[in-house]
Protein backbone atom coordinates (compact mmCIF):
# COMPACT_ATOMS: atom_id res chain seq x y z
CA UNK A 1 0.00 0.00 0.00
CA UNK A 2 1.19 3.34 -0.79
CA UNK A 3 2.03 5.55 2.17
CA UNK A 4 -0.70 7.34 3.16
CA UNK A 5 -0.21 11.76 3.35
CA UNK A 6 -0.53 13.38 6.60
CA UNK A 7 -2.64 16.29 6.64
CA UNK A 8 -1.91 19.56 8.10
CA UNK A 9 -4.48 21.26 9.85
CA UNK A 10 -7.29 18.52 8.11
CA UNK A 11 -6.61 20.02 4.79
CA UNK A 12 -4.02 18.35 1.90
CA UNK A 13 -1.27 20.30 1.46
CA UNK A 14 -0.52 19.14 -2.32
CA UNK A 15 -1.72 21.44 -4.41
CA UNK A 16 -3.77 19.24 -6.71
CA UNK A 17 -5.09 15.62 -6.94
CA UNK A 18 -4.23 15.42 -10.78
CA UNK A 19 -0.95 16.78 -11.15
CA UNK A 20 2.37 15.89 -10.45
CA UNK A 21 3.52 18.36 -7.37
CA UNK A 22 5.83 20.07 -9.46
CA UNK A 23 7.00 22.41 -5.95
CA UNK A 24 9.32 18.34 -4.86
CA UNK A 25 11.24 18.89 -8.27
CA UNK A 26 13.59 21.54 -6.30
CA UNK A 27 14.04 19.51 -3.41
CA UNK A 28 14.13 16.28 -5.43
CA UNK A 29 17.35 17.73 -7.45
CA UNK A 30 19.42 19.60 -5.18
CA UNK A 31 19.73 16.46 -2.77
CA UNK A 32 19.92 14.01 -5.62
CA UNK A 33 23.38 16.07 -7.05
CA UNK A 34 25.21 16.27 -3.51
CA UNK A 35 26.90 13.29 -4.20
CA UNK A 36 28.34 14.08 -7.87
CA UNK A 37 29.27 16.64 -6.72
CA UNK A 38 30.70 15.57 -4.30
CA UNK A 39 32.21 13.03 -6.27
CA UNK A 40 33.67 15.37 -9.35
CA UNK A 41 34.60 18.20 -6.67
CA UNK A 42 37.56 16.21 -5.08
CA UNK A 43 39.54 15.50 -8.50
CA UNK A 44 41.26 19.11 -8.15
CA UNK A 45 41.23 19.09 -4.57
CA UNK A 46 43.68 15.78 -4.10
CA UNK A 47 46.73 17.20 -4.98
CA UNK A 48 46.39 20.36 -2.54
CA UNK A 49 44.76 18.15 0.33
CA UNK A 50 48.53 16.22 0.03
CA UNK A 51 50.21 19.17 -0.02
CA UNK A 52 48.81 20.22 3.47
CA UNK A 53 48.85 17.23 5.14
CA UNK A 54 52.68 15.78 3.59
CA UNK A 55 50.20 12.63 1.92
CA UNK A 56 51.19 10.79 -0.83
CA UNK A 57 49.35 10.65 -3.81
CA UNK A 58 48.31 6.44 -2.59
CA UNK A 59 46.88 7.65 0.39
CA UNK A 60 45.08 10.82 -0.86
CA UNK A 61 43.00 8.58 -3.08
CA UNK A 62 41.19 7.07 -0.04
CA UNK A 63 38.90 10.23 0.16
CA UNK A 64 37.81 8.85 -3.30
CA UNK A 65 37.84 5.54 -2.70
CA UNK A 66 35.92 6.24 0.48
CA UNK A 67 33.74 7.87 -0.55
CA UNK A 68 32.71 5.49 -3.44
CA UNK A 69 32.54 2.29 -0.64
CA UNK A 70 30.00 4.05 1.47
CA UNK A 71 28.14 5.40 -1.37
CA UNK A 72 27.70 1.97 -2.56
CA UNK A 73 26.89 0.50 0.55
CA UNK A 74 24.66 3.23 1.51
CA UNK A 75 22.16 3.94 -1.80
CA UNK A 76 20.55 0.66 -0.60
CA UNK A 77 20.26 0.52 2.48
CA UNK A 78 18.94 4.28 2.54
CA UNK A 79 16.76 3.12 0.08
CA UNK A 80 15.33 0.41 2.31
CA UNK A 81 14.75 2.53 5.06
CA UNK A 82 13.23 4.67 2.44
CA UNK A 83 10.71 1.87 2.03
CA UNK A 84 9.86 1.28 5.25
CA UNK A 85 9.39 5.29 7.08
CA UNK A 86 9.21 7.57 4.07
CA UNK A 87 11.28 9.70 2.07
CA UNK A 88 11.13 12.73 3.95
CA UNK A 89 12.56 11.40 7.40
CA UNK A 90 15.27 9.93 5.23
CA UNK A 91 15.91 12.65 3.02
CA UNK A 92 15.78 15.35 6.39
CA UNK A 93 18.22 13.06 8.24
CA UNK A 94 20.45 12.44 4.86
CA UNK A 95 20.66 16.02 4.06
CA UNK A 96 21.99 16.95 7.59
CA UNK A 97 24.54 14.42 7.51
CA UNK A 98 26.03 16.38 4.58
CA UNK A 99 25.95 19.73 6.35
CA UNK A 100 27.83 18.28 9.70
CA UNK A 101 30.41 15.95 7.17
CA UNK A 102 30.95 19.47 5.08
CA UNK A 103 31.88 21.64 8.48
CA UNK A 104 34.05 18.14 9.51
CA UNK A 105 35.77 18.21 6.62
CA UNK A 106 36.66 21.49 6.66
CA UNK A 107 38.13 21.61 9.70
CA UNK A 108 39.63 18.29 10.09
CA UNK A 109 43.03 18.42 11.42
CA UNK A 110 44.38 15.53 10.10
CA UNK A 111 43.91 13.31 6.79
CA UNK A 112 42.60 10.10 8.65
CA UNK A 113 39.58 13.07 10.08
CA UNK A 114 39.06 13.98 6.33
CA UNK A 115 38.80 10.43 5.18
CA UNK A 116 36.76 9.74 7.85
CA UNK A 117 34.31 13.32 6.91
CA UNK A 118 34.22 11.70 3.51
CA UNK A 119 32.60 8.52 4.62
CA UNK A 120 29.87 10.30 6.59
CA UNK A 121 29.32 12.90 3.64
CA UNK A 122 29.29 9.31 1.66
CA UNK A 123 26.31 8.11 3.73
CA UNK A 124 24.69 11.43 3.75
CA UNK A 125 24.38 11.72 -0.04
CA UNK A 126 22.74 7.99 0.09
CA UNK A 127 19.01 9.11 0.96
CA UNK A 128 18.21 11.30 -1.81
CA UNK A 129 18.06 9.71 -4.87
CA UNK A 130 15.96 7.01 -3.69
CA UNK A 131 13.97 9.42 -1.81
CA UNK A 132 13.54 11.15 -5.29
CA UNK A 133 12.33 7.69 -6.89
CA UNK A 134 10.11 6.92 -3.94
CA UNK A 135 8.78 10.36 -4.18
CA UNK A 136 8.26 9.53 -8.22
CA UNK A 137 6.22 7.04 -7.48
CA UNK A 138 3.98 7.80 -4.86
CA UNK A 139 3.00 11.17 -6.81
CA UNK A 140 1.89 8.56 -9.42
CA UNK A 141 0.03 6.55 -6.85
CA UNK A 142 -1.46 9.92 -5.40
CA UNK A 143 -2.68 10.81 -8.55
CA UNK A 144 -3.53 8.28 -10.55
CA UNK A 145 -1.67 9.23 -13.04
CA UNK A 146 1.84 7.80 -14.22
CA UNK A 147 4.68 10.65 -13.56
CA UNK A 148 5.86 12.43 -16.62
CA UNK A 149 8.93 11.26 -18.03
CA UNK A 150 10.15 14.93 -17.84
CA UNK A 151 10.76 14.34 -14.01
CA UNK A 152 13.02 11.23 -14.55
CA UNK A 153 14.67 13.33 -17.28
CA UNK A 154 15.73 16.29 -14.98
CA UNK A 155 16.83 14.05 -12.10
CA UNK A 156 19.53 12.50 -14.63
CA UNK A 157 20.18 15.85 -16.58
CA UNK A 158 20.88 17.73 -13.19
CA UNK A 159 23.62 14.94 -12.03
CA UNK A 160 25.12 14.60 -15.64
CA UNK A 161 25.60 18.31 -15.78
CA UNK A 162 26.82 18.79 -11.66
CA UNK A 163 29.44 15.89 -12.46
CA UNK A 164 30.62 17.87 -15.45
CA UNK A 165 30.96 21.21 -13.56
CA UNK A 166 31.67 19.77 -10.40
CA UNK A 167 35.83 20.08 -11.11
CA UNK A 168 35.44 23.86 -12.29
CA UNK A 169 33.24 24.27 -9.37
CA UNK A 170 35.85 22.45 -7.06
CA UNK A 171 39.12 24.98 -8.25
CA UNK A 172 37.36 28.25 -8.10
CA UNK A 173 36.59 27.63 -4.48
CA UNK A 174 40.21 26.28 -4.12
CA UNK A 175 41.51 29.53 -5.64
CA UNK A 176 38.89 31.36 -3.53
CA UNK A 177 39.83 29.82 -0.37
CA UNK A 178 41.78 26.80 -0.85
CA UNK A 179 40.82 23.46 -0.55
CA UNK A 180 38.84 23.43 2.46
CA UNK A 181 36.06 25.20 0.89
CA UNK A 182 35.29 21.93 -1.10
CA UNK A 183 34.18 20.42 1.94
CA UNK A 184 32.42 23.79 3.57
CA UNK A 185 30.36 24.29 0.29
CA UNK A 186 28.06 21.31 1.82
CA UNK A 187 26.54 23.09 4.82
CA UNK A 188 24.98 25.92 2.55
CA UNK A 189 23.93 23.70 0.19
CA UNK A 190 22.46 21.10 2.79
CA UNK A 191 21.09 23.49 4.46
CA UNK A 192 19.19 24.53 1.23
CA UNK A 193 18.05 20.85 1.31
CA UNK A 194 16.37 21.10 5.17
CA UNK A 195 14.67 23.96 4.18
CA UNK A 196 13.54 22.72 0.72
CA UNK A 197 12.68 19.11 2.03
CA UNK A 198 10.87 20.48 5.48
CA UNK A 199 8.73 23.32 3.52
CA UNK A 200 8.19 20.60 0.60
CA UNK A 201 7.92 17.39 0.97
CA UNK A 202 4.82 15.73 1.96
CA UNK A 203 4.59 14.50 5.54
CA UNK A 204 4.03 10.01 5.16
CA UNK A 205 3.07 7.08 7.56
CA UNK A 206 4.64 4.18 6.62
CA UNK A 207 3.52 1.75 3.90
CA UNK A 208 3.19 -1.17 6.38
CA UNK A 209 4.03 -1.50 10.06
CA UNK A 210 7.41 -2.61 9.76
CA UNK A 211 8.57 -6.12 11.39
CA UNK A 212 12.33 -4.21 12.08
CA UNK A 213 15.22 -3.17 10.56
CA UNK A 214 16.78 -6.26 8.93
CA UNK A 215 20.33 -5.23 10.49
CA UNK A 216 22.03 -8.71 10.47
CA UNK A 217 21.18 -8.55 6.67
CA UNK A 218 22.30 -5.13 5.83
CA UNK A 219 25.94 -6.10 7.73
CA UNK A 220 26.10 -9.44 5.56
CA UNK A 221 25.38 -7.29 2.79
CA UNK A 222 28.07 -4.73 4.07
CA UNK A 223 30.54 -7.44 4.45
CA UNK A 224 30.02 -8.60 0.57
CA UNK A 225 29.89 -5.35 -0.52
CA UNK A 226 33.55 -3.91 0.93
CA UNK A 227 35.30 -6.92 0.48
CA UNK A 228 34.63 -6.97 -3.12
CA UNK A 229 35.16 -3.55 -3.87
CA UNK A 230 38.43 -3.41 -1.83
CA UNK A 231 39.72 -6.36 -3.75
CA UNK A 232 38.98 -4.34 -6.57
CA UNK A 233 40.75 -1.46 -5.60
CA UNK A 234 43.92 -3.53 -5.35
CA UNK A 235 43.70 -7.25 -6.90
CA UNK A 236 46.74 -8.81 -5.80
CA UNK A 237 47.11 -12.50 -5.13
CA UNK A 238 48.54 -12.02 -1.50
CA UNK A 239 44.86 -10.34 -0.52
CA UNK A 240 42.83 -13.66 -1.65
CA UNK A 241 40.74 -13.55 1.54
CA UNK A 242 39.00 -10.31 0.61
CA UNK A 243 36.78 -12.51 -2.40
CA UNK A 244 36.71 -15.79 0.16
CA UNK A 245 35.17 -13.47 2.49
CA UNK A 246 32.53 -11.74 0.02
CA UNK A 247 31.72 -15.49 -1.29
CA UNK A 248 30.88 -16.50 2.04
CA UNK A 249 29.31 -13.33 3.26
CA UNK A 250 27.37 -13.64 0.12
CA UNK A 251 25.89 -17.10 0.56
CA UNK A 252 25.31 -16.63 4.15
CA UNK A 253 23.58 -13.29 2.91
CA UNK A 254 21.41 -15.08 0.48
CA UNK A 255 20.48 -17.85 2.77
CA UNK A 256 19.19 -14.99 5.80
CA UNK A 257 17.40 -12.93 2.86
CA UNK A 258 15.35 -15.91 1.75
CA UNK A 259 14.08 -17.13 5.19
CA UNK A 260 13.27 -13.91 7.60
CA UNK A 261 9.89 -11.95 6.90
CA UNK A 262 10.94 -8.67 6.04
CA UNK A 263 14.42 -8.99 4.29
CA UNK A 264 16.42 -6.41 3.27
CA UNK A 265 16.92 -7.44 0.24
CA UNK A 266 13.94 -9.95 -0.87
CA UNK A 267 16.16 -11.86 -3.09
CA UNK A 268 13.24 -14.38 -3.73
CA UNK A 269 11.22 -11.25 -5.25
CA UNK A 270 14.59 -9.98 -7.02
CA UNK A 271 15.64 -13.34 -8.19
CA UNK A 272 12.15 -13.84 -10.00
CA UNK A 273 12.45 -10.04 -11.50
CA UNK A 274 14.61 -11.54 -14.22
CA UNK A 275 13.98 -7.91 -15.96
CA UNK A 276 15.15 -6.27 -13.16
CA UNK A 277 18.64 -7.98 -12.88
CA UNK A 278 19.06 -7.51 -16.22
CA UNK A 279 18.70 -4.05 -15.93
CA UNK A 280 21.89 -3.81 -12.93
CA UNK A 281 23.97 -5.90 -15.26
CA UNK A 282 23.73 -3.18 -18.13
CA UNK A 283 24.32 -0.78 -15.56
CA UNK A 284 27.39 -2.37 -14.73
CA UNK A 285 28.26 -3.10 -18.07
CA UNK A 286 27.32 0.36 -19.37
CA UNK A 287 28.68 2.27 -16.24
CA UNK A 288 32.37 0.11 -16.40
CA UNK A 289 32.82 1.28 -20.26
CA UNK A 290 31.96 5.00 -19.51
CA UNK A 291 34.22 5.35 -16.45
CA UNK A 292 37.48 3.26 -18.39
CA UNK A 293 36.79 6.05 -20.96
CA UNK A 294 37.04 9.11 -18.49
CA UNK A 295 39.75 7.93 -16.83
CA UNK A 296 41.65 6.49 -19.25
CA UNK A 297 41.55 8.70 -22.30
CA UNK A 298 42.69 11.60 -20.54
CA UNK A 299 45.50 9.93 -19.31
CA UNK A 300 46.68 8.90 -22.43
CA UNK A 301 46.08 12.40 -23.85
CA UNK A 302 48.62 13.63 -21.71
CA UNK A 303 51.22 10.81 -21.60
CA UNK A 304 50.69 9.34 -24.91
CA UNK A 305 48.99 12.11 -27.31
CA UNK A 306 51.64 14.74 -25.40
CA UNK A 307 48.77 17.21 -24.46
CA UNK A 308 48.66 19.84 -21.47
CA UNK A 309 46.48 19.28 -18.45
CA UNK A 310 44.10 22.52 -19.97
CA UNK A 311 43.98 21.33 -22.90
CA UNK A 312 43.21 17.62 -22.19
CA UNK A 313 40.22 18.80 -20.16
CA UNK A 314 39.04 20.83 -23.24
CA UNK A 315 39.30 17.91 -25.53
CA UNK A 316 36.66 16.42 -22.90
CA UNK A 317 34.20 18.89 -23.39
CA UNK A 318 32.60 17.43 -26.65
CA UNK A 319 32.01 14.29 -24.15
CA UNK A 320 29.81 16.16 -21.75
CA UNK A 321 27.93 18.53 -24.23
CA UNK A 322 26.92 15.42 -26.07
CA UNK A 323 25.53 13.40 -22.99
CA UNK A 324 23.57 16.67 -21.89
CA UNK A 325 22.27 16.86 -25.43
CA UNK A 326 21.39 13.20 -25.30
CA UNK A 327 19.60 13.49 -22.19
CA UNK A 328 18.05 16.79 -22.52
CA UNK A 329 16.57 15.76 -26.28
CA UNK A 330 15.38 12.21 -25.72
CA UNK A 331 14.54 12.37 -21.59
CA UNK A 332 10.91 13.21 -22.28
CA UNK A 333 10.57 9.51 -24.38
CA UNK A 334 10.88 6.81 -22.56
CA UNK A 335 12.37 4.57 -25.77
CA UNK A 336 14.28 2.04 -22.78
CA UNK A 337 15.29 -0.77 -25.86
CA UNK A 338 15.80 2.42 -28.57
CA UNK A 339 18.13 4.08 -25.81
CA UNK A 340 19.87 0.86 -25.29
CA UNK A 341 20.61 -0.28 -28.71
CA UNK A 342 21.70 2.93 -29.35
CA UNK A 343 23.62 3.99 -26.77
CA UNK A 344 25.51 0.50 -27.08
CA UNK A 345 26.27 0.79 -30.60
CA UNK A 346 27.85 4.52 -30.75
CA UNK A 347 29.82 2.93 -27.60
CA UNK A 348 31.53 -0.10 -29.99
CA UNK A 349 32.02 3.11 -32.79
CA UNK A 350 33.41 5.27 -30.25
CA UNK A 351 35.55 2.23 -28.89
CA UNK A 352 36.62 0.82 -32.08
CA UNK A 353 37.74 4.13 -33.11
CA UNK A 354 39.78 4.26 -30.22
CA UNK A 355 41.75 1.54 -31.80
CA UNK A 356 42.70 3.45 -34.58
CA UNK A 357 44.29 7.09 -32.43
CA UNK A 358 48.06 7.30 -32.35
CA UNK A 359 50.42 9.66 -30.84
CA UNK A 360 49.72 12.13 -34.57
CA UNK A 361 45.95 12.16 -34.38
CA UNK A 362 44.98 15.48 -35.32
CA UNK A 363 42.70 17.48 -32.67
CA UNK A 364 39.43 17.19 -34.93
CA UNK A 365 39.31 13.81 -34.51
CA UNK A 366 39.83 13.38 -30.70
CA UNK A 367 37.36 16.13 -30.28
CA UNK A 368 35.07 13.59 -32.55
CA UNK A 369 35.59 10.35 -31.02
CA UNK A 370 35.09 12.44 -27.05
CA UNK A 371 31.59 13.16 -28.60
CA UNK A 372 30.01 9.89 -30.20
CA UNK A 373 31.38 8.44 -26.54
CA UNK A 374 29.00 11.33 -24.32
CA UNK A 375 26.24 10.26 -26.47
CA UNK A 376 25.47 6.90 -25.07
CA UNK A 377 26.55 8.22 -21.36
CA UNK A 378 23.42 10.40 -21.66
CA UNK A 379 21.29 7.39 -23.24
CA UNK A 380 22.30 4.52 -21.05
CA UNK A 381 21.48 6.02 -17.54
CA UNK A 382 18.51 7.42 -19.01
CA UNK A 383 17.35 3.92 -20.22
CA UNK A 384 18.32 1.97 -17.36
CA UNK A 385 16.97 4.76 -14.69
CA UNK A 386 13.41 4.39 -16.26
CA UNK A 387 13.59 0.66 -17.28
CA UNK A 388 14.44 0.58 -12.79
CA UNK A 389 11.06 2.65 -12.63
CA UNK A 390 8.93 0.56 -14.37
CA UNK A 391 10.41 -2.90 -13.27
CA UNK A 392 10.70 -2.75 -9.72
CA UNK A 393 8.13 -3.37 -7.32
CA UNK A 394 6.15 0.06 -6.47
CA UNK A 395 6.82 -1.17 -2.44
CA UNK A 396 10.42 -1.48 -3.13
CA UNK A 397 11.58 1.01 -5.20
CA UNK A 398 13.67 3.33 -3.29
CA UNK A 399 16.11 0.10 -2.48
CA UNK A 400 15.65 -0.63 -6.09
CA UNK A 401 17.39 2.56 -6.86
CA UNK A 402 19.59 2.52 -4.63
CA UNK A 403 20.60 -0.72 -5.78
CA UNK A 404 20.79 0.77 -9.07
CA UNK A 405 23.19 3.53 -8.02
CA UNK A 406 25.82 0.49 -6.67
CA UNK A 407 26.01 -0.94 -9.69
CA UNK A 408 27.15 1.92 -11.16
CA UNK A 409 29.74 2.44 -8.29
CA UNK A 410 30.99 -0.98 -9.13
CA UNK A 411 31.47 0.00 -12.77
CA UNK A 412 33.73 3.19 -11.67
CA UNK A 413 35.81 0.74 -9.31
CA UNK A 414 36.17 -2.20 -12.64
CA UNK A 415 36.91 0.86 -14.77
CA UNK A 416 39.59 1.76 -12.91
CA UNK A 417 41.15 -2.06 -12.56
CA UNK A 418 41.65 -2.30 -15.79
CA UNK A 419 42.86 1.30 -16.42
CA UNK A 420 45.86 0.29 -14.01
CA UNK A 421 46.13 -2.92 -15.53
CA UNK A 422 46.41 -1.45 -19.24
CA UNK A 423 48.70 1.46 -17.92
CA UNK A 424 51.30 -0.28 -15.37
CA UNK A 425 53.55 2.59 -15.92
CA UNK A 426 52.74 4.69 -18.75
CA UNK A 427 49.46 5.60 -20.36
CA UNK A 428 50.78 4.80 -23.64
CA UNK A 429 49.55 4.24 -27.54
CA UNK A 430 49.54 0.37 -26.67
CA UNK A 431 47.56 0.51 -23.41
CA UNK A 432 45.04 2.93 -24.78
CA UNK A 433 44.58 -0.14 -27.53
CA UNK A 434 44.09 -2.68 -24.81
CA UNK A 435 41.93 -0.68 -22.84
CA UNK A 436 39.47 0.00 -25.75
CA UNK A 437 39.75 -3.45 -26.68
CA UNK A 438 38.47 -4.38 -23.17
CA UNK A 439 35.57 -1.43 -23.68
CA UNK A 440 34.58 -2.77 -26.57
CA UNK A 441 33.79 -6.78 -25.38
CA UNK A 442 31.55 -4.73 -22.60
CA UNK A 443 29.95 -3.04 -24.86
CA UNK A 444 29.41 -5.66 -27.19
CA UNK A 445 28.15 -7.61 -23.92
CA UNK A 446 25.72 -4.54 -22.99
CA UNK A 447 24.45 -5.23 -27.04
CA UNK A 448 23.66 -8.83 -26.67
CA UNK A 449 21.92 -8.61 -23.06
CA UNK A 450 19.50 -6.17 -24.75
CA UNK A 451 18.71 -7.16 -28.40
CA UNK A 452 16.65 -10.42 -27.05
CA UNK A 453 14.88 -8.69 -24.62
CA UNK A 454 11.90 -8.79 -25.30
CA UNK A 455 10.27 -7.45 -22.29
CA UNK A 456 12.07 -4.06 -22.80
CA UNK A 457 9.63 -3.46 -25.52
CA UNK A 458 6.88 -3.30 -22.76
CA UNK A 459 8.22 -0.70 -20.87
CA UNK A 460 5.25 1.47 -21.42
CA UNK A 461 4.11 4.37 -19.29
CA UNK A 462 1.23 3.30 -16.67
CA UNK A 463 -0.44 4.14 -13.44
CA UNK A 464 -0.09 3.21 -10.60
Amino acid sequence: MTPRLLRRGGRDTRPSPTAFDRRLIAPMVLGSVLNPVNSSMIAVALVPIGAAFGAPPAETAWLVSALYLATALGQPVAGRLVDMYGPRRLYLIGTALVGVAGLAGALAPSLGVLIAARVLLGFGTSAAYPAAMRLTRDESARTGRDSPAGVLATLAVANQTVAVIGPALGGLLIGAGGWHLVFTVNVPLAAACLVLGARRLPRTAPAARPRGVDLPGMALFAVTLVSLMTFLMRPQADRWYLPLACAVAACAFAVRERRVPDPFVDVRVLAGNLPLLATYLRQLLGYTTAYAFLYGFPQWLEQGRGLGSSAAGLVLLPLSGAALAASALTGRREAVRTKLVVGSLLQMTGCAALLLLGPGTPLWLLLVVGAVMGVPQGLIGLATQNALYRQADPQRIGSAAGLLRTFSYLGALASSVATAAFYPHHADTAGLHGLALFMLAGSALLLATTLPDRSLARITPRKA
